[in-house]
């Protein structure tokens, strides 16, 4: 985990709304050495006046924990930012002309680096070819990957820079192993300057929007040990968000390997299958629109050598697992290493499972059983869930409404941990904490208060953090200041919603995120007690 020195002042923030279960009524707040020293009332802030360094009048802002993004890609988030981005393109047509028009814009790139696009949205629904690819770029090396990161289209000139490649594969995306290789060849082409500016600009934009931590998912199909090591001392050294790193490969050298770079585990995209978009999540029963049931990567057995290498090294184990059978595989193998060294020892570890959108009742009493986080993404239910979305499309209608089923998870007490694995969803908090909030399947809506906990307070658990996400005094100082309109509370049950909202409670409000509602404005972030954002006009 990226670590810095903590700002030595103290400050006094006033006259504002400080979202802490230690006053539901607090107006201001006291940091002193990065950590939260005090949090009271506008009265009693009058006594600390004078004894501060700092005095910050909120004028009637909210100041919140700032957000834990549990699972981001971030070097790949920066070069999606300043590369080509199609998540937004309404056609192939469309996707064609913006590749034309980055090629040519961008005379001087080895390769053309791209991101986003979803045929699926698409009419026809169709990828382009390589040939239409070819035509578009001039014959330039071009690596397209598709919104799920799970599959690409890619040029003929970047198939010759992939070795083995070659001709021996078809004309449509590429998952699995080729997938990789042509990946690992367009990465290769980004120098270190080009992927720290882009470490840098993913992690101002976290910061510009609340976000004071993310989870680095890295590994050896996903990035290279330098990029790794590289934003570790990066987010360390300037004024950044923090960055908590896991290493994802499998086995005892992995184990060693996730050691030797600094990550806190061998975990992240672990993958057990791949996406639903690409058609290689591994399912029990066939997809609706295709004959076959996914990619499977690792078995039980792998599972559970891995969970024990981790555990008896100290170290958080972590699978990437979206469909149901694989999700089962991780629960399958996970408990096989709690019969081997013992239930206490996995559950104190606090092992996670990224994504594990399929489950069914089976494992969701298995997560809560062995002690396994929910490393989830609410805004893939916004982009593909309801009864027209990709979900459906890959499904049916009736498999899709069992996906993501956070209220079912809550209910089992699963700990969740909110992210966007950004790139493949935008660095969006308020959006995501609504996404949960207004599921596309109303029997798996939370309330709001539970949401955002989950993307503040539940990824520092995820980490064994029990201390921090949360302004009481002795907690990190890492905070958030908003611009926002009245505060309320949204609960799905009526009567939770009637009694948080009675004074008597002690329920601290929130933002009101109705869907077609403004959501709040990042004014600063602050992180330890130092400032990594300060918007326009602050």
């Amino acid at each position: 985990m990226s670590t810095r020195t903590p700002d030595p002042k103290t400050v006094l923030l006033r006259r504002g709304e400080v979202h802490s279960p230690a006053d539901p009524f607090a107006t201001a707040m006291v940091v002193e050495r990065g950590q939260v020293a005090w949090v009271g009332s506008e009265g009693a802030a009058d006594a600390f006046a004078d004894g501060v360094d700092e005095v910050v009048d909120l004028d009637g802002a909210l100041v919140t924990p700032a957000f834990t993004d549990a699972h981001v890609h971030t070097t790949s988030t920066g070069l999606a930012l300043t590369g080509l981005d199609l998540s937004d393109a309404p056609s192939l047509e469309a996707a064609l002309a913006r590749v034309r028009d980055f090629a040519t814009a961008r005379p001087r790139d080895k390769v053309l680096l791209g991101h986003g696009w979803d045929a699926s949205r698409w009419p026809g629904g169709r990828p382009p070819t390589r040939a239409e690819l070819d035509e578009a770029t001039g014959g330039r090396p071009l690596y397209l990957s598709r919104i799920d990161v799970h599959s690409a289209v890619v040029t003929t000139a970047l198939l010759d820079l992939a070795p083995g490649i070659g001709n021996g594969v078809g004309d449509g995306p590429l998952t699995t192993d080729a997938h990789h290789a042509v990946r690992a060849a367009a990465f290769a082409a980004v120098t270190p300057a080009q992927r720290a500016e882009a470490q840098r600009t993913a992690l101002a934009h976290a910061a510009s929007l609340g976000i004071g931590s993310v989870h680095e998912c890295a590994g050896p199909d996903i990035s290279s040990e330098d990029d790794f090591t590289d934003l570790l001392r990066l987010a360390a050294e300037e004024p950044a968000p923090r960055v908590v790193g896991y290493w994802a490969e499998a086995g005892e050298e992995g184990v060693a390997k996730a050691r030797g770079l600094g990550a806190v585990g061998a975990a992240g995209d672990l993958f057990v299958d791949g996406a639903l978009g690409s058609h290689t999540a591994c399912l029990h029963m066939p997809y609706a629109d295709r004959d076959h049931t996914g990619t499977a990567y690792l078995d039980a057995a792998a599972v559970a050598a891995h969970v024990i290498a981790c555990t008896e090294a100290g170290l958080q184990a972590g699978f990437h697992a979206i469909g149901d059978a694989a999700v089962t595989t991780v629960v399958e193998g996970v408990r096989a290493a709690a019969d081997k060294i013992g239930p206490a020892r996995v559950r104190a570890a606090r092992h996670r499972v990224e994504h594990a959108e399929m489950l069914t009742p089976e494992t969701v009493a298995g997560f809560a059983e062995l002690g396994l986080t929910a490393s989830v993404q609410p805004a893939f239910d916004a982009l593909w869930g309801g009864e027209d979305g990709m979900y459906a499309q890959r499904l049916g209608a009736e498999r899709a409404r069992t996906l993501n089923p956070f209220a079912a998870l809550l209910r089992a007490g699963v700990p969740l941990a909110f992210g966007s694995d950004s790139p493949v969803t935008p660095f969006d908090p308020w959006g995501t904490v609504r996404a949960a909030a207004f599921h596309r399947t109303p029997e798996q809506r939370v309330s709001v208060r539970a949401a955002f906990t989950a993307h503040t307070r539940g990824g520092w658990r995820a980490i064994g953090r029990d201390d921090a996400g949360v302004l009481v005094p002795g907690a990190p100082a890492d905070y958030a200041v908003w611009r926002t309109d009245e505060l309320v509370v949204q609960a799905p049950d009526d009567r939770v919603a009637r009694w948080s909202t009675d004074p008597r409670s002690g329920t601290p409000g929130l933002p009101d995120l109705t869907p077609g509602r403004e959501l709040p404005v990042c004014l600063r972030t602050v992180v330890g007690g130092r400032t990594v954002f300060v918007g326009p006009g602050e």
